[in-house]
C-alpha cells in the first residue's frame, strides 16, 4: 500500500469532514447548512452536528443572518500559532514521494509563469532509467502535459492570446495547429488530466493533473512522465488515476474543500 492510500484509510472520517466545512467557509463566507451540504455532498444533519461542535469550540459562528454560519475568531487564533508559510514544493513532497513511488516514475510540480512552464521540484521514480533534471527548466504550454492542464484552466481570452502568437513545433507530434489544440484542451477539461506524447521530446510521455487553491484555482500541476514505451496509451488512463489522486491529496493540503 502506498503512503498516500495509508493516510487515506486511517483518515478520521468527521474530521475530515469538518475540515471540508470550514474550508468552503474560508471560500464562501457567510452560508447555510444546505449549501454545504449541497457543496460537499454530506447529508445536512450531518453538517449541522458538525457546525455545532465547531462553534462550541469557537472556530465557526452563527452570522447576522439567521442560519448561517462562517468562521470564527477561533481560526485566527489557529493561524497566529503558524510561524512560516510552507510554499507549494514543501506541502506537496511528501505526496509526490507517494506518487513516485506506486508508479516508479519521475514526478514534477510545474507552475506556470506566461506562456511558459516551469518546474520547481521533482521526485524521481524507481523505474526511471535515466536521472534528468527537470527542476528549473522552462517548457512552452502547448508542448507538454502540465502545460495544457494551465492552458485548458485559465480565461478564454489570456489562452486566445497565447495561441495566436504562434506554437513552435519542437517534434512532429507537437500541436501547432490552435483549433487542434483547443479540442484537446476541451478534453482535459472534461477529463480533468492532460497527457502529453513525445510532443515535448521524442520518446517522453506525460501525465498532469491540476493542484487547486482555496478558491478553485488552478495554481500548479502535478506531473507523472517516463518513457514513451513504457508509458502505452493502455497504461496512461491507469497512471492518470493515480495522478489525479496526488493532485486532489495536494490540493486539500493547500485549503481545497474535498468533496465526498
Amino acid at each position: 500500500m502506498s503512503n498516500t492510500s495509508e493516510t487515506r484509510s486511517t483518515t478520521v472520517h468527521s474530521v475530515d469532514r469538518a475540515i471540508s466545512i470550514l474550508q468552503v467557509l474560508a471560500r464562501r463566507g457567510a452560508v447555510g447548512v444546505t449549501p454545504i451540504s449541497e457543496e460537499l455532498g454530506v447529508h445536512k444533519s450531518t453538517v449541522f452536528r458538525l457546525l455545532a461542535t465547531l462553534e462550541a469550540r469557537g472556530l465557526v459562528e452563527q452570522s447576522a443572518s439567521r442560519g448561517d454560519y462562517q468562521l470564527g475568531y477561533g481560526v485566527i487564533q489557529l493561524a497566529a500559532g503558524a510561524t512560516r508559510k510552507h510554499d507549494i514544493s514543501v506541502t506537496s513532497r511528501p505526496i509526490c514521494m507517494a506518487l513516485a513511488d506506486a508508479v516508479g516514475e519521475t514526478v514534477n510540480i510545474v507552475i506556470n509563469d506566461g506562456a511558459e512552464a516551469i518546474t520547481i521540484d521533482q521526485v524521481i521514480g524507481s523505474a526511471e532509467i535515466t536521472s534528468v533534471n527537470w527542476v528549473g527548466q522552462r517548457s512552452p504550454l502547448h508542448t507538454t502535459a502540465s502545460g495544457k492542464v494551465f492552458l485548458a484552466n485559465m480565461p478564454p481570452e489570456e489562452r486566445r492570446k497565447i495561441l495566436e502568437d504562434g506554437l513552435e513545433r519542437y517534434t512532429e507530434k507537437t500541436v501547432v495547429d490552435p483549433a487542434l489544440l483547443e479540442e484537446q484542451l476541451a478534453e482535459v477539461r472534461e477529463l480533468g488530466y492532460a497527457f502529453s506524447v513525445d510532443e515535448h521530446e521524442i520518446g517522453l510521455t506525460g501525465v498532469a493533473a491540476p493542484i487547486r487553491s482555496l478558491g478553485g484555482g488552478v495554481i500548479a500541476a502535478v506531473v507523472a512522465s517516463g518513457p514513451s514505451f513504457r508509458i502505452t496509451a493502455e497504461k496512461a488512463p491507469e497512471l492518470a488515476e493515480h495522478v489525479l489522486t496526488a493532485a486532489a491529496a495536494i490540493s486539500e493540503r493547500n485549503g481545497f474543500p474535498k468533496a465526498e
